[in-house]
């Protein structure tokens, strides 16, 4: 292990995550809401502690391996759930313990958009915006972001890539050169963000909403300007806008790259995971909407179509925005919606869960133990399309849905031993762990009445899910730390 390689990175990397603190400082002398200090006060904190890291090492130039990568990841996304937490506590509204402005912090960077704010109506512009804002360096990467702007880093990209980007399939390159690849990425996460804002301006909302709105909705954060998040606007208008990005969001942007570079969108439809990913969401909002429909729970068929449709999408994206309050929906309804989170959006998207891709192939795991039984003496492979995957592929993704369900279990009996209900604990794991946010029963509207024990587990939670569990879990092994 590097330990002076580390420290330079992660001093470096603070740095960077420093100057994302005046952006939310702007707005806040432009409107004039009397929240301006606490931005310079987080950002010079951050800068400096950036700058004592990285100056005692900064003549260090090694090769960053890929051990390396992962203890950089584990520690950035830990650190600066912290450093950016700093203007929050320092704010005098909201005003919020150090347990609270950690959890809404870690919720945005994250992306599981669960709060502990109740208010927002009325809260200062650059509080409002910064929660957005960290949503949307969240969604791709703050690290990746990095790798892209930054390649005088000189310390081995490709580890922190690897490390850091979401999926099961983690060494694909758009380009030949890893900070190429990088800035591909996020010129179409931009490209997209502005896209987004656009048509939410053009369909009703104001030039502050659209933009923050922008900035979740890709980010497939859910984080919203108002308490009554997407249902404030009451427009479905703009709900349509809003699913129509989220399914975007939710694909794997390398697909989205490979469609721009050939301009033509006859690669979605040739991909097994995206075929699979519309199929569940197009089910589930057909149940939805017509379980809605029949239960009375919306006079119209249009009004339970737009809402089963909305809510089918926005949490199965885990994107998490609501226009109702669906954890009062009738029968079965909340549990699948919650259920759905689980799959979440495609490998390489802004979306949380499971993924997509190992959902499939689980099924086809499944369908091929079934044909072992008829047939115990054939070969038959699982395959993706028309490729047969290696069995180890097959062997990872099983190893990786143990590992989750038994994290699921652990979290769950730890919220019950703070004294939560089953569904309360049930559901703010589940969302928690799929970077969801709203949940069931207490956490339906927010997280303010938890305890900060609680607080603190989910905020492992949220990390282990954006992490996707085993970069975190691989620091725990003792395989990791021998030579």
């Amino acid at each position: 292990m590097q330990i002076l390689v580390i420290q330079k990175v992660l001093g470096l990397l603070l740095m960077v995550f420093s100057t994302t603190m005046l952006p939310p400082a702007l707005v806040g002398w432009l409107y004039g809401d009397g929240a301006v200090r606490p931005f310079l006060i987080g950002f010079g904190l951050t800068l400096a502690t950036g700058v004592l890291l990285w100056l005692p090492v900064a003549v260090v130039d090694r090769d960053l391996r890929r051990r390396d990568g992962f203890v950089i990841v584990v520690l950035f996304w830990a650190v600066l759930g912290l450093f950016g937490a700093l203007p929050l506590l320092l704010a005098q509204t909201p005003s919020v313990e150090l347990t609270d402005a950690a959890f809404e912090s870690i919720s945005a960077l994250t992306t599981t958009g669960a709060t502990v704010l109740v208010g927002l109506d009325e809260m200062p512009r650059s509080i409002l915006f910064y929660r957005q804002w960290l949503q949307w360096l969240g969604g791709m990467g703050i690290i990746v972001l990095a790798v892209a702007v930054l390649p005088m880093l000189g310390v081995g990209g490709m580890q922190l890539y690897r490390a850091e980007t979401p999926g099961p399939v983690k060494d694909t390159k758009l380009t030949p050169r890893i900070a190429e690849t990088a800035k591909a990425l996020w010129y179409i996460y931009l490209g997209l963000t502005v896209a987004c804002a656009v048509a939410y301006w053009a369909a009703g909302m104001n030039v502050f909403d659209a933009v923050t709105h922008a900035f979740s909705t890709v980010a497939i954060g859910g984080f919203s300007t108002h308490d009554a998040s997407m249902g404030y606007f009451d427009s479905a208008l703009i709900e349509a806008v809003a699913v129509a990005f989220m399914l975007i969001s939710g694909i794997n942007f390398a697909l989205h790259f490979t469609a721009w570079h050939k301009q033509s969108l006859r690669a979605y439809w040739l991909d097994a995971e995206v075929r699979t990913y519309l199929t569940v969401l197009f089910l589930v909002s057909a149940v939805g909407a017509g379980y809605l429909y029949w239960t009375g729970t919306f006079e119209s068929f249009g009004s339970a179509l737009h809402h089963g449709i909305f809510q089918a999408v926005s949490i199965g994206t885990t994107a998490g925005f609501t226009t109702a309050d669906y954890a009062h929906w009738p029968g079965f309804l909340p549990v699948l919606l919650l259920f759905v989170s689980f799959i979440g959006g495609c490998a390489g998207s802004t979306g949380g869960g499971i993924k997509v891709i190992r959902f499939l192939l689980l099924l086809k795991q499944g369908v091929r133990e079934l044909r072992r039984l008829v047939h115990p003496n054939a070969h038959i492979a699982v395959k993706i399309g028309t490729k047969a995957l290696d069995n180890r592929v097959v062997d990872a993704v099983w190893g990786f849905f143990a590992t989750y369900v038994a994290i699921y279990a652990v979290l769950l009996l730890i919220l019950m031993a703070t004294g939560l209900d089953q569904v309360t604990a049930f559901s703010a794991v589940a969302a928690s762990l799929n970077n969801l946010g709203p949940g069931l029963g207490e956490v339906g509207a927010n997280y303010a009445g938890l305890s900060d024990t609680a607080k603190w587990v989910l905020c492992l939670a949220m990390l282990l899910g954006r992490l996707e569990i085993f970069t975190f879990l691989v620091l725990l092994t003792p395989d990791f730390w021998r030579r």
